[in-house]
């Protein structure tokens, strides 16, 4: 079974584009008849760190509050928590299991874009000049390919609750398949001297669905 879902991991690679970032558009306000309260954005949150401290689920997030853009979230922002609880978890006993980027440098390739029938899966960041590749979170490295058609050196790290990261583009590794690996750890790099590897292409995925990586990244 476990070999069924890298497999389909792999798979559902393909899809990269090259158009530019879609418009934004801005949230509208929940039907007022629904029960909950708003949360204001502390700086440097992510969506998925509120849903974990609400233990509401991500997705429902994004969709009560219409959030098309994930780049514009800011600090201050009202975001609607439908059926408020109390939070179960603090905010500091879980910071250790945040994401991290896993490549200094811009984001050029959108999540969701599409071109030539195709929609980009992830991102794609183009680095400056600092060509280290880290781990965006600690986990295990469940997938390496030398070179897997049309991303190159690749790799899969799965966290162990669902979620797992693709770093594709590589031009060199320095992990092996069955590592356990720490958040922010050197795991490849990229080529500052070709083009086509200045590029990382970074996924985030929950069991079998491309997530978007804004939603998780600082």
């Amino acid at each position: 079974m476990k070999n069924f879902i890298i497999l389909f991991l792999i798979l559902n690679l393909f899809g990269c584009t090259t158009m530019e970032a879609p418009s934004v558009i801005v949230p509208k306000i929940p039907s007022p008849t629904l029960p909950g309260i708003y949360h204001r954005v502390e700086k440097g949150q992510t969506l998925w760190q509120i849903s974990k401290l609400y233990n509401v689920d991500l997705e429902e997030l994004v969709e009560i509050n219409r959030i098309s853009d994930a780049t514009k979230i800011e600090t201050g922002q009202m975001i609607f928590i439908p059926q408020y609880k109390t939070p179960q978890i603090i905010y500091e006993k879980f910071s250790a299991e945040d994401f991290i980027w896993p490549v200094n440098g811009k984001v050029i390739n959108y999540f969701g874009q599409i071109s030539n029938g195709l929609i980009n899966k992830g991102i794609n960041i183009k680095i400056s000049n600092n060509p280290e590749v880290v781990a965006a979170r600690s986990g295990k490295v469940v997938f390496y390919s030398q070179n897997l058609k049309g991303y190159g050196k690749t790799i899969i790290i799965d966290h162990g609750d669902g979620l797992s990261t693709v770093y594709a583009g590589l031009s060199e590794v320095f992990i092996q398949v069955g590592d356990n690996v720490k958040k922010g750890s050197l795991i490849g790099r990229l080529d500052l001297n070709e083009s086509k590897n200045k590029n990382l292409h970074f996924e985030i995925r929950k069991g079998y669905t491309p997530q978007n990586p804004y939603f998780y990244l600082p």
